[in-house]
């Protein structure tokens, strides 16, 4: 087992899924409305020699001098002025810009808003005129696929491994080929970890993380355009979860006394945890005493399974010159650009041109990077954040609930926005 070699990564990835919890602020589960401005139909774009706008919500200086850098090196080469804006709120200033009539050309967008903003009009697909289309994940571009148009570019994304502390791992006489591909076996170590005041695993009580159970019992939220919450496979997860929960082997974060998985397991209150990679920012940070590794999670009884984050480069429908705002993307989603990105503030490359040298570079991190091949997106319908707050509410209670009801009210709220 080698010692992880940590290094700060970006939290961009991360917000992206904790807005959907921070969003779910709405009490009913309709489809959203809201004003827009162009068509945001496919075809010709718009050409002028207007300068360009970019608002982008940054992790830090890192990824904002890093933004700023490769922007100012396409401009250069390009001659087309482009005007770079750090947001203090990113959904805000985008709803506002939209609002107001003058949106920014380009901007970061998550795949919890692509309905909303794709519904209304105020987005331009553009994903098909892309010259690199070919070269994303198609998870990644699953994800910002709305009524069958690609809409935009996937910037970067994350996967959740498991985390593993080597010392209480080596300490409870665990070895390389200990480290659990099964449920039954991550019950296992998960038991042999469970001591001393420490619990085998801890995760966060929330469906981005209990969420790839579900995946690995082979169930998802969304199938083919159709609600499947409350199937049987995702019912045998939960169960699993539940089992554990009650066993004392599994916990969440919040019952440690952690705010989340990373906190757990930095404080060594969980011997293992389930995070993506802005994890090792964070144990660089607050935790640098403890040693860790990274592994492909477990498969459960239907596969692997795993859930992934990410934003892309949304284009507004009123931009006047969407021509050079795309050849802007193409240069900032090109594989030798996005590895610098990776370098730079840390995410993972969505070009998949990019894979074999980000593995070289990050051997120890190439768990998340196996995780493209299976991860399932979170749904991108127009109130999926609100079914995602209530599902998480709920799942908070589940060592006493019932699995089944639980789902029963996802499949229904669910049923509400997918029609």
């Amino acid at each position: 087992m080698k010692r992880h070699t940590a290094r700060a990564l970006t939290a961009g990835v991360f917000a992206v899924g904790a807005a959907l919890v921070l969003a779910g602020c709405g009490q009913g589960f309709d489809d959203g409305g809201g004003g827009g401005g162009g068509t945001g139909e496919p075809g010709e774009l718009t050409s002028s020699d207007d300068s360009l706008t970019l608002l982008f919500g940054s992790s830090g200086e890192a990824e904002t001098d890093a933004v700023n850098e490769a922007v100012s090196a396409w401009s250069e080469e390009s001659g087309v002025d482009v005007e770079v804006t750090v947001a203090t709120d990113q959904a805000q200033q985008l709803s506002q810009g939209f609002a107001a009539g003058d949106p920014p050309d380009l901007f970061y967008l998550g795949p919890e808003q692509l309905a909303g903003f794709a519904g209304n009009g105020s987005l331009q697909a553009y994903g098909d005129e892309l010259a690199n289309k070919d070269d994303f994940y198609p998870s990644l571009v699953e994800n910002f696929t709305y009524e069958d148009q690609f809409y935009c570019a996937p910037k970067d994304f994350s996967t959740l491994a498991l985390i593993i502390n080597k010392g209480l791992w080596d300490a409870a006489g665990l070895t390389d080929d200990d480290i659990p591909t099964t449920w039954d076996e991550l019950a296992s170590v998960a038991q042999t970890l469970t001591k001393d005041g420490v619990v085998g695993l801890g995760f966060g009580a929330e469906y981005q993380r209990v969420g790839v159970f579900m995946a690995q019992a082979g169930g998802a939220l969304v199938e083919d355009g159709q609600a499947v919450a409350n199937s049987q496979e995702n019912v045998d997860a939960l169960t699993y979860v539940k089992d554990h929960l009650n066993d004392g082997t599994f916990a969440y974060a919040v019952d440690l006394g952690a705010g989340w998985g990373g906190e757990a397991f930095g404080k060594e209150l969980a011997a293992m945890t389930i995070e993506g990679n802005w994890i090792t920012g964070a144990m660089t940070s607050d935790f640098p005493d403890v040693d860790y590794v990274v592994a492909e999670l477990p498969e459960g009884p239907g596969g692997q399974g795993t859930l992934q984050y990410t934003n892309c480069w949304g284009m507004a429908a009123d931009s006047p010159n969407q021509q050079a705002a795309l050849e802007l993307i193409e240069y900032l989603t090109s594989a030798d650009q996005q590895l610098a990105f990776s370098e730079a503030f840390g995410p993972m490359p969505s070009a998949q041109s990019a894979a074999d040298q980000w593995t070289s570079d990050n051997p120890d991190l190439a768990a998340f990077l196996a995780g493209a091949d299976y991860a399932q997106g979170i749904p991108t319908y127009d109130g999926t954040s609100d079914v995602i707050a209530d599902f998480n509410a709920q799942l908070q209670g589940l060592k006493t609930g019932d699995p089944q009801e639980i789902l029963d009210t996802v499949q229904s709220n669910l049923e509400a926005i997918v029609g």
